[in-house]
């Protein structure tokens, strides 16, 4: 008991670091949100003509992005969803830089009913990390 109320800042400090540990694994399953990786979303892409959503701002869009995605950034998503109501019983791929915003986005999308979004895991750092490419 001694060992706790003198080190109590710094065991409140690891088990808030182990927690968002675990919530960076596993937040995305525990808020409804299905992720694929590379793999999967070319799956998704080649075999169920999934559309490519880029959720990141149109200058990061131009800086290279990937084949045939729409842009439509987060910031407008929530106005702009009208636009994807076609897609609403397709595979929606979403992608942003790295996933978080992407994983906002889907869910996002699944409160709007649709069910298909998929969040690109690790975004498209991960997509140029596998050599796979990007359009300009």
């Amino acid at each position: 008991m001694q060992f706790i109320s003198n080190n109590f800042f710094p065991i409140i400090i690891a088990l808030l670091s182990g927690f968002m540990l675990l919530w960076s694994m596993f937040g995305n399953r525990i808020r409804g949100i299905k992720e694929v990786d590379y793999t999967g979303a070319l799956q998704l892409i080649n075999h169920k003509d999934a559309l490519i959503l880029d959720v990141r701002e149109e200058s990061e869009y131009r800086s290279g992005h990937l084949l045939k995605a729409r842009l439509i950034p987060l910031g407008s998503l929530k106005e702009r969803i009208g636009e994807l109501e076609k897609y609403r019983e397709k595979p929606i791929v979403v992608v942003c830089r790295s996933g978080n915003r992407s994983g906002s986005a889907c869910a996002m999308l699944g409160k709007q009913g649709f069910a298909q979004a998929y969040n690109l895991a690790g975004g498209v750092m991960d997509w140029q990390k596998h050599n796979l490419p990007l359009e300009k």
